[in-house]
């Protein structure tokens, strides 16, 4: 079984006594992928929304990563807080062979520092359809991935209880 570690952040900023989280969309896609004929115009999914995550790099750390992906994928900038946690999984890769991967997401909460939301470079458009702040209460609702809901709740227990986040 192959390995993959990769890294991500729960971008977090408080405006008007709210705090806000940055969350991604994915480009839209069928359901199904090729449309069917036979139902007309293709069934969209419900958006999905994730956080930003990528693979580590060779020769970079988690944390590096984690600020290089939430740049690339949100357009913002962060300072790190804290490490939240760490995701495991087993996914196939439907696209190589049906080749089994165990994969492992350190993720990390940031504040936000600079920069303008989805303000992407074109070639990033590929894996991001754009880039969005969503009230971080919403946050574990919204998100689409088990690991990532539990992450959004680690970080909103976290500005909650400590007042200099």
């Amino acid at each position: 079984m192959v390995r993959e570690i990769s890294a991500g952040g729960v971008v977090v900023r408080k405006r008007d006594k709210v705090w806000w989280m940055a969350a991604i969309a994915p480009p839209e896609e069928s359901e199904s992928g090729a449309p069917d004929p036979s139902e007309g115009a293709p069934r969209k999914r419900k958006p999905l929304l994730a956080l930003p995550k990528g693979l580590v790099d060779p020769g970079e750390k988690p944390l590096q990563t984690a600020l290089r992906e939430v740049r690339e994928e949100t357009g913002i900038t962060a300072d790190p807080i804290v490490k939240l946690g760490d995701i495991k999984y087993v996914y196939t890769r439907t696209w190589a062979g049906n080749e089994r991967v165990f994969k492992i997401v350190s993720f990390y909460l940031m504040r936000y520092r600079a920069g303008r939301i989805n303000n992407l470079i074109d070639e990033m458009r590929v894996e991001v359809d754009r880039a969005l702040w969503i009230p971080l209460e919403e946050a574990p609702r919204r998100l689409a991935y088990k690991g990532e809901k539990e992450m959004a709740k680690r970080a909103l227990e976290y500005v909650l209880t400590h007042t200099d986040a």
